[in-house]
């Protein structure tokens, strides 16, 4: 491809029950990194409040910012002790839960009718980067129900629009231990330097796939 390729890694702020999101310098992280690999790619972030309408108003504004051919996103699955590669997303919103601005969804579903909507056959790809790493990663049919899924919805909508990515992906990461040591013997959670290393080998995944679809 003739022109500069450019990777989105997207992230979330904190929310009810979570005031600490690792996503935020996992992908701070991320968009520094200095490799070959991405000698000639422009890294971009963005962090999203954890509400609807901020997933609404911002992602449109993002995708125009940097005109992403690849975006990769985090969320934070706090039940969840293993990385989770999403494959869909869930017409499905939780009318139980509020988001960080106290919002309840007024329906459980996105678009009336709809089916779940596929990421597609790349996050095969993505699981084996992450697997080799050493980490405990798993492929998931369910997103949940809450703004990870809302934001994996909205994004699977702007790979199928004219002018959006060319390829999405959705990874749920799980609470990490809280210093930046390495992890202890016997320690059930990760340590963020363990999560750099399986986003390193995602992102340059997400490089080679957006390279192959453009």
């Amino acid at each position: 491809m003739s022109e500069r390729l450019r990777i989105l890694v997207t992230g979330f702020g904190p929310f009810p029950g979570a005031p600490y999101n690792p996503t935020q310098p996992l992908v701070a992280r991320l968009t520094r990194l200095r490799r070959p690999a991405l000698s000639d790619v422009e890294l971009s972030s963005h962090i999203f409040p954890v509400t609807y309408n901020a997933v609404d108003r911002e992602l449109p504004l993002a995708l125009r910012k940097h005109r992403p051919h690849a975006l990769l996103m985090f969320g934070l699955a706090s039940r969840t002790p293993y990385l989770r590669i999403e494959t869909r997303a869930r017409n499905a919103v939780t009318m139980l839960w509020p988001d960080a601005a106290q919002t309840h969804a007024r329906k459980g579903s996105i678009a009336d009718g709809a089916d779940a909507q596929r990421f597609g056959p790349h996050t095969a790809k993505l699981l084996r980067a992450a697997k080799n790493t050493g980490l405990d990663a798993r492929a998931s049919r369910d997103a949940g129900s809450y703004l990870c899924n809302y934001l994996s919805w909205r994004a699977i909508e702007s790979v199928r629009g004219d002018n959006g990515p060319r390829v999405a992906a959705f990874i749920h990461i799980p609470p990490l231990a809280r210093s930046g040591a390495a992890r202890r013997k016997g320690s059930p959670r990760i340590s963020l330097e363990e999560l750099v290393d399986a986003g390193e080998a995602m992102l340059l995944e997400m490089v080679r796939l957006a390279r192959r679809a453009s």
